[in-house]
């Protein structure tokens, strides 16, 4: 991957679903060989891979989006990972993030914590709302689907949905949060990240995720320390004028 990284190459284009390279395959075609050898009773849902309703009747799920931020690994931006989350009985109970620019691997375990690089991390401790700094998304900022809250919350835009999963976990955000639908694997290792280093993660309705459903798209994602996750929520929900 990282002989790739920057490069102009050939993008596909999967609808919807955004842009594919061969760096997304290759990494795909790696970890699933891996992954399930070591594990070959566990269904898989990876975005770069024809969904098997299969997977439903598995308790175990390999949750995997194998290049998220494509746009950010193809114009050189270091701001992408490799994404592997491991759901249980519908519950995000493992996540890996990657990094091989940075050289940062983010790790967590629900109930029994998480790391950077091995050394623990854990999400900021802030509480005000007015010291803290949310990730958000290039794309929906330059759209100016997040204009409302500009002058309300502090907002960093930054690449890959997962690697802001990583950055709130390892306390350099206080959250983050989108504002379009995201989809398993976009979200299921950086679920499992925040609730392992002491954050909260839900949807706007402030509802707990469920993964390795039938339909793997999911509501907008909150995620924060716990204490401004409430009052993030609280914001992101208020009517336009009551800003």
């Amino acid at each position: 991957m990282r002989s790739l990284y920057g490069r102009d190459l050939p993008i596909g284009q999967k609808g919807e679903a955004g842009p594919v390279t061969e760096a997304d395959l290759a990494s795909n075609a790696c970890i699933q060989r891996i992954l399930q050898q070591a594990f070959p009773e566990d269904g898989w849902l990876s975005e770069e891979t024809a969904d098997r309703p299969d997977r439903l009747a598995k308790s175990r799920a390999w949750i995997i989006d194998p290049l998220d931020g494509t746009w950010e690994f193809t114009t050189g931006v270091p701001e992408f990972v490799v994404s592997i989350g491991l759901s249980v009985e519908g519950v995000a109970v493992l996540g890996v993030l990657y990094n091989p620019i940075t050289e940062e691997t983010f790790s967590g375990i629900r109930g029994d914590g998480a790391w950077l690089n091995c050394s623990p991390m854990y999400v900021s401790p802030t509480s005000d709302l007015t010291a803290s700094t949310f990730c958000v998304s290039r794309t929906e900022t330059a759209k100016g689907l997040l204009r409302r809250f500009e002058g309300r919350l502090n907002l960093r835009p930054r690449g890959s949905v997962a690697y802001k999963c990583g950055l709130v976990a390892a306390g350099r955000y206080e959250g983050v949060f989108t504002h379009n639908p995201r989809h398993e694997w976009d979200i299921c290792a950086g679920v499992a990240m925040i609730e392992a280093a002491g954050g909260r993660v839900t949807d706007r309705q402030g509802q707990c995720y469920r993964f390795n459903q039938t339909n793997p798209l999911k509501k907008p994602l909150i995620g924060a320390n716990p204490h401004v996750h409430g009052t993030l929520l609280a914001v992101l929900n208020a009517p336009a004028g009551a800003l």
